[in-house]
């Protein structure tokens, strides 16, 4: 299966749903994208954490019961020469920045059009439903990293809230202010009016490599300050790779147990330093938890804090990394509308009207070699190279287009905003 990004869509919830099997139902297999696997966002999102648990508490007691025999989630033994009280050294020095995120906001159900029409009001008046409010809560996890209460959680958590509370260790309740949260990486900033505040030590996520240990901090099903360990699984899992086509992450794998309420809290190594913010797990998976990457969070935090706002360059197209595979599968598709001589590079399958690329002069079926002057073999490696680039600067790329080489120069522009709800 290949690696399919859209850069130049707007972001969707896809990934808070089942809908990424059936959302290329009708298109060839070549055109779907690496998403069959949905994700569950770990901050209950906007539901009842409550409610959750009540709800599951038959199978949570059930799956218990089996940790004996398959050790699900079940931590790697400890080095003979790794300090036992490693984890309680790191538990105590972060979990004091740990806090709990609660969230509401009102949704107004909306009452079909054809209810208002004149004529169903003359006929059956009150007997037409009325236009109702409730209020939706949910409930995350975050970190604090600066004393005078800035806190660093996923944008799902905040995502529409009305109103944000901030529970800290101590048992304080304050209430939070969202500065700003972008969607394509799911990073928020909350602020809390405080000062002398625990913070966090940040380390470098460039630098971790799998093996290494992970220590998880936060609020699963409603539990405060509840602690697992693992190792990091995996880093540089890209976002298609996991089913979340709507994001550019690369993010890191571990398997320390995660669960809905985990959203926003700290990953740690062993020296208690954050190394990534817990966001994802794959439904119905075990050991399988997903988190960015600090280095990513710290990058869009710092925007977030100078002007509110994050904004991403794009270029405005959607693209395969070309195997002879695939380059096979699209020959011989007659309802594909593409014709590819090359067995390398990233193919371009669609151009986004109006979008930086289609400006430039770029085509479905040009296959991309180089990109600022780097070699491009998958999707992920152009995605990479534009999150880098400047917008409205000068972005070469290097194509293939009926058998003949061509340069092409492009300006990325800001990733549009997609329209409110």
């Amino acid at each position: 299966m290949q690696n399919q990004s859209r850069d130049g869509e707007h972001p969707s919830n896809s990934i808070l749903s089942n809908t990424a099997d059936t959302k290329y139902h009708n298109q060839a297999p070549w055109k779907k994208a690496a998403a069959s696997l949905s994700l569950v966002l770990l901050g209950s999102g906007m539901t009842l954490a409550g409610g959750y648990m009540a709800g599951h508490s038959q199978q949570v007691s059930e799956s218990a019961s089996n940790l004996g025999v398959s050790r699900v989630n079940a931590a790697p033994p400890l080095s003979a020469a790794t300090d036992p009280n490693f984890v309680t050294q790191v538990v105590q020095k972060v979990g004091p920045a740990v806090v709990r995120i609660n969230s509401s906001r009102t949704v107004k159900s909306r009452i079909p059009d054809e209810f208002n029409d004149p004529l169903f009001r003359r006929f059956f008046g009150s007997q037409l439903p009325q236009s109702q409010e409730r209020v939706e809560r949910g409930t995350g996890s975050g970190f604090i990293i600066s004393a005078d209460g800035r806190i660093l959680t996923n944008a799902h958590v905040v995502d529409g809230a009305d109103t944000v509370t901030v529970t800290l260790k101590d048992g304080r309740t304050l209430e939070g202010k969202v500065l700003g949260k972008d969607e394509l990486t799911d990073v928020a900033v909350v602020k809390i009016q405080a000062n002398n505040l625990p913070s966090v030590a940040i380390g470098n996520s460039d630098q971790l490599q799998a093996g290494e240990w992970a220590i998880a901090i936060g609020n699963p099903l409603g539990l405060d300050n509840t602690v697992t360990t693992g190792i990091i699984s995996a880093t540089g899992r890209s976002s298609n790779l996991i089913g979340a086509a709507d994001k550019r992450v690369e993010y890191i794998q571990t398997d320390a147990a995660i669960n809905p309420g985990n959203s926003g809290g700290p990953l740690l190594n062993s020296r208690g330093q954050v190394i990534a913010m817990n966001t994802a797990i794959i439904q119905g998976a075990q050991g399988l938890g997903f988190a960015i990457p600090i280095n990513t969070a710290q990058r869009i935090s710092s925007q977030i804090i100078a002007t509110g706002k994050v904004e991403h360059p794009y270029l405005g197209i959607q693209m395969m990394g070309l195997t002879p595979q695939l380059k096979q599968n699209i020959n011989s598709d007659p309802n594909s509308g593409l014709s590819v001589d090359e067995d390398k590079g990233v193919l371009v399958i669609k151009v986004v009207p109006n979008s930086p690329a289609a400006k430039a002069g770029i085509r479905a079926g040009d296959v991309i070699q180089k990109l600022g002057g780097q070699a491009v073999t998958d999707a992920n490696s152009v995605q990479k190279v534009v999150e880098n680039s400047q917008i409205g600067g000068d972005l070469r790329l290097e194509l293939r287009r009926n058998g003949q080489n061509l340069n092409v120069a492009v300006q990325p522009g800001a990733f549009p905003t997609p329209p409110a709800q």
